[in-house]
């Protein structure tokens, strides 16, 4: 189980390879945040992912993936759970 969330990412839990590994491509940000694009870009990578096809980036035993998706008011939210 992991610990508390406060100091999770010091701790190095949500690395590759920790207990819960957060955007192992570098999150939406690092994409440059393309408007319209952004759910296209985590489902996208969840499914490399779940195949084993991420390389330096898979998380080793991918099984199950989420995205989370706000609306330009946040009066639209997508949440979207995959597994294999």
């Amino acid at each position: 189980m992991v610990e508390a969330n406060r100091g999770a990412v010091a701790k190095g839990h949500t690395n590759i390879g920790g207990q819960i590994p957060l955007n192992p491509s570098g999150g939406l940000k690092s994409k440059g945040h393309p408007i319209g694009a952004t759910g296209c870009a985590q489902i996208y990578e969840i499914v490399k992912q779940l195949r084993g096809e991420c390389g330096a980036r898979q998380v080793d035993g991918a099984r199950i993936g989420m995205t989370d998706t706000l609306g330009g008011d946040a009066g639209t939210v997508v949440n979207i759970i995959l597994g294999v």
